[in-house]
């Protein structure tokens, strides 16, 4: 799984919950980084992306991601302070599969995650 955030304090925290379920996480700490982690291990099973970040904001990457053909089935699930509908609009128009505000439940993201992992493996046989 790849986590991305600016936050240093959400990535340790995702990370904490993340790790808590026995979940490998990498995570990065902007768009820029997300893309090149990408090109290192374009198979993540998931990516858990931030909105709000300087330069590659995360609707960008969810973009790049979903499309490339390398890594356009891999889910993403936008994170963000956004909750606005046409925030949650401009996730879907950018690709995302799913859309979560902060703050956030862990248990409700941990599930949210689980799904979009779950759909992963029966469409293409798990990464």
């Amino acid at each position: 799984m790849l986590v991305v955030d600016d936050d240093p304090l959400i990535l340790e925290v995702l990370r904490t919950i993340l790790d808590l379920e026995d979940l490998e996480v990498t995570t990065v700490e902007d768009g820029g980084a997300a893309l090149a982690q990408l090109e290192v291990d374009p198979r993540p099973d998931v990516i858990v992306c931030d909105v709000m970040m300087p330069e590659i904001d995360g609707l960008e990457v969810c973009r790049r991601v979903k499309g490339d053909p390398r890594t356009a089935s891999i889910p993403v699930l936008l994170l963000t302070a956004r909750d606005r509908s046409e925030d949650r609009a401009a996730g879907l128009a950018a690709g995302c599969d799913d859309y979560v505000t902060k703050p956030f439940s862990p248990l409700a993201l941990i599930e949210r995650i689980a799904a979009l992992g779950d759909g992963a493996d029966a469409t293409d046989g798990g990464r």
